[in-house]
């Protein structure tokens, strides 16, 4: 069973407050069309692209605002965080646009390019295993040494209201949709992209997409409680987590309509659309949302639809590869 959550849940007045913290310094991204893309799917489909954000994606939001709520002692001290890359990007460079020091858990088979970006922006990188190692446990443990603020990366009240500014962002411009397609890892991004779906498009069906091999969060909707499982294996490197959190379950729960799961092919052949048609990077992670529409887990047929890409932060060479697969 889940644990009762230690603080309130964030709001659709969260997310307000966030979009307010992050204007000028996250970007207000694209959402751009594809004829191709409807004509396949028979919708009308609206990518609102957070491959192009500062850091490369999405997380860069929740960084921002997170780091913007802080109080003055706690920035002076500094802050921690863990993951695999993209809310480490994200926290580097949000730290150094604040002057906060910023220390980075890090698993030791992170992509290469985004373990350089992470120290590129300042950030101090500790390495682990992840396949054997606790990150949260490390992580908490470094943090109460060191004095640190522990920012993690999804199961936060300003992570998820700052990653929900993307959504909010999308429905500004686009006007109600029918559905909202969300990639889910922690549930961040889908909690804080509900929350927004909820305050501005009200009759919006919101669903997350989870790799195949990792699908906790669907098994975590059907049983009503937060569901943990090993460690996954895909190429969505951004979403293989083993668990939803305290905070991001409750919103999930009861403002996520359903959640689906496409294979690793299918994030393959939506980063070839992307790469072809749209002439843009897209790492396999943010291809989730794309690949439920076109490969039918979600019926998008005669609907507007909007969909988050999450990132674009891939090593080049890996990219080559799995392109040309």
């Amino acid at each position: 069973m889940s644990r009762t959550p230690a603080a309130p849940l964030p709001t659709f007045a969260d997310v307000a407050t966030a979009r307010a913290r992050v204007a000028g310094i996250a970007h207000r991204t694209p959402v751009m069309t594809s004829r191709f893309a409807d004509e396949r799917t028979g919708a009308r489909l609206h990518f609102k692209c957070e491959n192009l954000q500062r850091a490369g994606s999405f997380k860069f939001r929740g960084a921002c605002n997170a780091i913007a709520a802080l109080p003055k002692d706690a920035r002076r001290h500094g802050v921690m965080a863990f993951s695999s890359g993209n809310h480490a990007q994200a926290i580097a460079l949000a730290a150094r646009i604040e002057s906060v020091p910023a220390t980075i858990l890090m698993p030791s088979d992170a992509p290469a390019m985004k373990v350089a970006a992470t120290r590129g922006y300042g950030a101090e990188i500790i390495t682990y295993d992840r396949y054997a190692e606790d990150r949260e446990a490390l992580a908490n443990g470094i943090a109460a040494e060191r004095g640190l603020t522990l920012i993690p990366p999804y199961d936060h009240r300003d992570i998820i209201a700052g990653q929900g500014t993307a959504a909010a962002e999308l429905i500004e411009e686009t006007g109600p949709l029918d559905i909202l397609l969300v990639c889910l890892g922690g549930g961040g991004l889908l909690s804080g992209s509900a929350l927004a779906a909820a305050g501005m498009s009200p009759g919006c069906r919101v669903i997350g997409v989870e790799p195949e091999a990792g699908d906790d969060g669907r098994q975590s909707l059907a049983r009503g409680e937060i569901v943990r499982i090993p460690v996954p294996r895909s190429i969505a490197d951004g979403a293989l987590t083993t668990h939803l959190g305290d905070l991001t379950f409750p919103i999930i729960r009861d403002r996520v309509d359903a959640i689906v799961t496409v294979p690793d092919a299918a994030l393959v052949d939506a980063m070839r659309f992307f790469a072809e048609r749209m002439k843009t990077v897209v790492e396999p992670t943010g291809c989730l949302a794309a690949a439920a529409a076109f490969t039918g887990a979600v019926d998008c047929k005669g609907l507007r639809v909007g969909i988050i890409v999450s990132g674009g932060n891939v090593d080049v060479a890996i990219y080559g590869r799995m392109l040309a697969s």
